[in-house]
């Protein structure tokens, strides 16, 4: 039986051009600043971003890390949504390796920290606190419900931190997910922020590496910082390739993406037992509630998964749904079929 894969975008395969782009690649030593498709797939990022240069990182986590041990100093802070990825899934990376203390603020429901929280979190100049120094959002926002921060957000955000001498990092694994449902470009939703990493491996669908982006020293630095943490790779022109594809082919085809996710949960809403706002559905991520009092969600996920769908518990009644290029409308439909069978117990 084949499966409609939901849990996440990063389970989508290489697509064909890629396969090809990855056994073709020009390739030399990118620790030496020598593999032409590693240069070539940088200056691409530094332009759709808008900033001087660009680092091939392996993982949305490793830029993530990268990026706040350059901003940061052992003994500094950032400020950081108390849902952000950074915080709930990086394995305190920072603080372990970098000596960089989190300050959280709630996350708001669609994504934003409030502007007068972010503000009474800097820290004054006492010897007894750590030094602010950074503050991260992340966009789109995954635990958020996929949502998109807008220009006008992160420009606010922005001033904000450069009116107290701080700098901006945008964890933007799925930022060509936000710029898409915003209609604007992610240079415009990069703009304010002194640095932004955005993912390769998830809805541009090529199998591994994130871009870290920024200024030509801030990148100078960050090189260091990932070679460090064990991430300056060889003939890294084999992954750059794909990289490269997906910027070239996969981009245009995201809308598909999240029409697919607002017809699953319009299609959920109709479902008994379980709970969804579509409206809330602006990108390609769906959460929903299963509200059957005998289902938890480890039970819906493990009877879906028996029907064909797969799909991530993501709480003790939260299910995480995405959708990306290797699922298509017909698969939606033939996944909301599984729902209907197994919520009315068919199945």
């Amino acid at each position: 039986m084949q499966v409609i894969e939901l849990r996440s975008d990063t389970l989508t395969r290489p697509t064909p051009a890629m396969r090809r782009a990855m056994a073709e690649a020009p390739v030399g030593d990118d620790v030496f600043g020598e593999d032409p498709t590693v240069n070539r797939l940088e200056a691409m990022a530094a332009e759709c971003t808008g900033k001087a240069a660009a680092l091939l990182v392996p993982s949305g986590t490793m830029g993530n890390l990268v990026a706040q041990l350059t901003h940061c100093g052992r003994g500094c802070e950032t400020i950081l949504g108390d849902q952000s990825h950074v915080f709930y899934y990086e394995q305190g990376g920072a603080a372990a390796l970098g000596g960089i203390h989190p300050r959280t603020i709630p996350n708001q429901p669609d994504g934003t920290l409030d502007l007068e929280a972010t503000t009474a979190a800097i820290r004054p100049d006492d010897l007894h606190f750590p030094r602010t120094r950074l503050i991260l959002l992340e966009n789109t926002h995954n635990r958020c419900g996929g949502a998109p921060l807008t220009p006008a957000y992160v420009a606010a955000v922005g001033r904000l931190a450069a009116a107290h001498g701080l700098k901006l990092h945008v964890d933007g694994a799925r930022i060509f997910n936000a710029a898409a449902a915003l209609g604007v470009s992610v240079r415009e939703l990069a703009a304010p922020a002194d640095s932004i990493s955005f993912c390769l491996s998830k809805g541009l669908a090529a199998p591994v590496g994130s871009l870290l982006c920024g200024s030509r020293e801030f990148i100078a630095e960050a090189r260091r910082n990932r070679k460090v943490l064990g991430g300056g790779m060889r003939q890294a022109g084999v992954i750059a390739a794909a990289g490269i594809v997906a910027l070239t082919e996969m981009v245009d085809r995201l809308p598909e993406d999240h029409a697919n996710a607002r017809k699953l949960a319009e299609g959920l809403a109709e479902i008994a037992g379980v709970a969804v706002d579509p409206a809330g559905v602006r990108t390609n991520i769906v959460y929903f509630d299963v509200t059957r009092p005998d289902m938890d969600a480890q039970a819906l996920a493990r009877r879906m998964k028996a029907s064909g769908v797969a799909l991530l518990a993501a709480g003790p009644r939260r299910i995480r749904a995405v959708t990306h290029y290797q699922v298509s409308a017909g698969d939606i439909e033939a996944a909301l079929s599984a729902f209907r069978r197994v919520l009315a117990g068919d199945a």
